[in-house]
């Protein structure tokens, strides 16, 4: 399995996410949120940041589905999704993950048929190879 490279400016990411928090840096001094971290800020160029916690809750900007599988690692798990999620609190913030079932179901929980451009999502945290990340449940209705 693919585990996340943390570096200086994302450890806040996964700290809060090993706390089951979804949390995106933010300018200090504009105000914009920013994904992935970085120490300036694009839109001010201000090096001011904070983390601000967000309600985990989304949409489906994008998604694919493998066919065939692009890892062999991932081989037994297809057919499984890569979505990329937006933000509902940040718009503009739009994180990639995994709509599955339950927090620890497996890839291939979800049928792909079920998915769909716009479809509300919400966080979950699960543990893979000692790493806590964000995936995604699908919201009814």
């Amino acid at each position: 399995m693919l585990t996340p490279v943390v570096d200086e400016d994302g450890a806040p990411f996964w700290e809060y996410a090993a706390r089951g928090e979804l949390r995106v840096q933010a300018c200090a001094a504009c105000g914009e949120p920013r994904f992935p971290p970085r120490p300036c800020c694009p839109h001010c160029r201000s090096f001011d940041s904070e983390w601000r916690r967000m309600s985990g809750r989304g949409r489906i900007w994008s998604y694919v589905v493998p066919h065939p599988p692009l890892l062999p690692d991932y081989a037994a798990q297809a057919p499984y999704n890569a979505v990329l999620v937006e933000l509902a609190d940040a718009p503009r913030i739009r994180l990639v993950g995994n709509v599955v079932a339950a927090p620890d179901a497996p890839l291939d929980s979800v049928d792909p048929a079920r998915l769909r451009i716009g479809a509300g999502v919400r966080v979950a945290f699960t543990e893979i190879a000692g790493v806590i990340v964000p995936r995604w449940l699908l919201e009814r209705g």
